[in-house]
């Protein structure tokens, strides 16, 4: 079914801040339109609001037809107690719920109910329009196919991090959705699987608003760019792709710069000008006044024009200054400006492994052989459950070793992002957690340090539990600037993060001279960060290139 949502004069909030107002969008069949904007933008509201899943504040949003299907894949793929992943995959794809409508309606037909006839027939329609007369066929194939090996029915709960990512990407595989609203589709994807999702949503005929903040995948992508702009209270559209957008955007704001800075450049010079208009015509008057006792009545009369000439051009400066158009300065948008700070040079050797070994179950990483020298600038890589994260835990002493020897160098000091982001994850407030892994700093610089990460009081007050994903890592990333480091260690850094953001950390990582270790699927950041190894880790194996 070919369906369209049109929105109108859309508006929403977050308590007293106002996220976005007067928001007009047509999203017809074919459309890929990604939703860009910093953390907080309002970017996940939007879908929820497109999803029916909230009201909106003003504003209307149309279905046409009324009874298509909107497909919303949240963010992070809810892991439920008890639910299986073949459960996981009905709810995901809508056919549990489309079940569920069936057998109530099949019930009303048995009972003899009124209009159960019509009921009937139309859950049976979305059953079918959702794929689910063999959703568990085409289930069993696309889970082999993206090498996802567990039993589907095994708990979601007892999936890694690996298997949830390919579970999630399943179940959007596995979608026939008339809309799909896709928030972060790309988050913990292999290079493989990221593949697999652009060929999906390109080759899609339904209409799609995504986000994501994967740069490469929104160029392969996107057909047209919505921005939200918080700091301007404005919304932008872009037709074209994503890179026609970064042209467009740089261009837009060059212009509005360059428009508010002759307006203030001519409202200035005008200003001097009826100053100086009214000095002259203050002192004319003093004048006048101190000569009033002399009989030169053609003098008296000069200076009396003349002050009435300047009082009538001081006039006429502020009505031309009242006649300017006002352009409104364009608000200066908050950057990350981040640095890490550097701890004094380790030994020669930083981090070695020798016939390394561990077992997972049926998972066997190593025996690995690697030696890690100061000043390596190291990139990872590898597909999902391969045992990036192993090595990296292996190498930091964090994972015990079932074989061989790790070791760390002396005079080692880690700095780490981890995939989980489990730093600040407990039930204490950010603010006590974040001081405690820095003592040495006091509670208004600890303040002051989190605010320049967009942690505000409202964020460094609540529990790190509550906070989200990006957050959390804007968190870890401030503890690396506030605590020197000299062997970095960033397991998918980028996850979460918003693009201004990572653009930062890309500069932050320019800056710094230890040594690095980096797990990324992020293509941009493969080549914006330098680095001298690539290290793929295959099936538990290590490779050095």
């Amino acid at each position: 079914m070919s369906a369209t949502i049109v929105v109108k004069d859309l508006s929403a909030g977050h308590g007293d801040r106002v996220l976005f107002s007067a928001l007009d969008l047509v999203v017809a069949p074919g459309d890929v339109v990604g939703l860009v904007g910093a953390n907080g933008a309002g970017k996940s509201t939007l879908l929820r609001l497109l999803a029916g899943l909230a009201e909106p504040e003003g504003g209307s949003i149309a279905l046409s037809p009324p009874t298509a299907s909107v497909g919303h894949l949240p963010q992070e793929p809810e892991r439920r107690p008890g639910e299986t992943v073949r459960e996981f995959l009905g709810r995901r794809t809508g056919v549990a719920a489309a079940q569920l409508a069936l057998d109530t309606a099949t019930e009303g037909l048995v009972e003899g109910r009124a209009g159960a006839d019509d009921e009937y027939a139309v859950a049976l329609e979305r059953w079918l329009d959702l794929g689910g007369a063999d959703l568990d066929e085409r289930a069993d194939e696309v889970a082999a196919d993206l090498g996802l090996t567990v039993g589907l029915d095994q708990p979601m709960t007892s999936l890694s991090g690996g298997q949830a990512a390919r579970a999630g990407l399943a179940s959007l595989l596995l979608s026939r959705y008339d809309v799909f609203l896709l928030d972060e589709p790309t988050n913990d994807l292999d290079l493989d699987g990221l593949d697999r999702l652009e060929k999906f949503v390109t080759g899609l005929r339904a209409g799609t608003v995504l986000i994501s903040h994967d740069r490469e995948f929104l160029t392969r992508t996107v057909t047209r760019v919505v921005e939200l702009d918080l700091a301007q209270q404005q919304i932008r559209s872009y037709g074209g792709g994503y890179e026609a957008y970064l042209q467009e955007r740089e261009v837009a704001r060059r212009h509005a710069r360059e428009e508010y800075d002759q307006y203030a450049d001519t409202k200035a010079a005008l200003e001097e000008r009826g100053r100086m208009q009214r000095s002259w015509m203050d002192k004319g008057v003093k004048n006048a006044r101190r000569k009033a006792g002399d009989n030169d009545k053609i003098g008296r009369k000069m200076r009396s024009e003349s002050s009435e000439k300047q009082a009538a051009k001081a006039r006429q400066t502020e009505r031309m200054i009242e006649r300017l158009d006002v352009v409104e300065e364009p608000r200066k948008e908050w950057e990350l400006r981040m640095e890490i700070a550097a701890a004094p040079r380790a030994g020669a050797v930083v981090a070695t492994l020798r016939g390394a070994v561990v077992r997972r179950g049926d998972f066997t990483f190593g025996p690995a052989e690697l030696q890690v020298d100061w000043g390596d600038r190291i990139a990872i890589t590898g597909p999902n459950g391969a045992g990036k994260s192993t090595l990296l835990g292996a190498l930091l002493g964090r994972v015990p070793l079932d074989e061989g020897q790790a070791s760390l160098g002396p005079g080692v000091v880690v700095g780490e992002i981890d995939q989980a982001r489990g730093l600040f994850f407990g039930e204490a407030k950010l603010l006590d957690a974040f001081g405690a892994a820095v003592p040495e700093m006091s509670p208004a610089d600890v303040r002051t340090l989190l605010a320049k990460f967009g942690l505000k009081a409202d964020h460094v007050l609540r529990s790190a539990a509550t906070l989200s994903p990006g957050e959390r890592t804007r968190a870890a990333l401030a503890l690396l600037q506030a605590r020197g480091v000299n062997l970095l260690v960033l397991d998918e850094p980028t996850n979460h993060l918003d693009l201004p953001a990572i653009e930062q950390l890309e500069s932050a990582l320019a800056s710094y001279h230890g040594t690095l270790l980096l797990v990324t699927h992020d293509r941009r950041m493969l080549d914006a960060v330098e680095t001298n190894r690539r290290i793929t880790v295959t099936a538990g194996r290590i490779g050095d290139h």
